[in-house]
């Protein structure tokens, strides 16, 4: 939210976290109840002009600039070895930690996660099955086939049970600056409705 509150791009509005990040930090509960349930940021941030990717882990933070195609995220570290912008600290933290000996490719969820990079995108989970959907309509996406998308409870991206979707957004940003961006919210705690 300080994000587009603080910056006219996508790229400004990156600064604009990870400033807050590294000043701030990160933490809190996800939920309301007394199951304490923790995880670290991941980002969409898009302007009519560029896109980025940013994830997070405790203050260290890696960004890649959408390029083409599709991009998604879901409570797991994605971005691998391109990466656009770094935490200053991010190679030598993890260096120091044992994570990453300093000779082979950085790669950042490899590094900073235990998921299986290579397994991201085969395995069935929400990553994987909305990496799927996506592809599945890659240069005919529209505002409709983004809300199926996030109305699909089969792929988990629309969660049921103990951890519920309870929101979703979908933005439609024309490159041209006399059309107007269209943003469409759900209005009931589930994005089916």
């Amino acid at each position: 939210r300080l994000g587009l509150e603080r910056a006219d791009t996508a790229e400004k509005a990156l600064t604009v976290i990870v400033d807050l990040l590294e000043k701030y930090g990160q933490g809190g509960n996800c939920m309301e109840s007394h199951m304490v349930f923790t995880y670290h940021n991941s980002f969409l941030i898009a302007d009519r002009k560029e896109a980025w990717v940013l994830e997070t882990s405790g203050k260290y933070w890696a960004a890649e600039k959408v390029e083409g195609g599709v991009r998604n995220i879901s409570n797991q570290l994605s971005i691998t070895t391109k990466i656009d912008r770094e935490h200053p600290e991010l190679k030598a933290y993890a260096k120091s930690k044992g994570w990453w000996d300093g000779e082979k490719e950085f790669d950042f969820a490899a590094t900073y996660s235990y998921v299986n990079t290579a397994r991201m995108t085969t395995s069935r989970g929400r990553y994987c099955e909305g990496y799927k959907l996506l592809n599945k309509h890659k240069g005919s996406i529209t505002s409709e086939v983004m809300m199926e998308i996030l109305r699909d409870k089969e792929s988990g991206i629309n969660m049921e049970g103990g951890f519920m979707t309870t929101g979703s957004m979908v933005s439609v940003l024309p490159q041209h600056p006399n059309l107007p961006c269209i943003h469409y919210f759900t209005g009931t705690p589930d994005p089916a409705r």
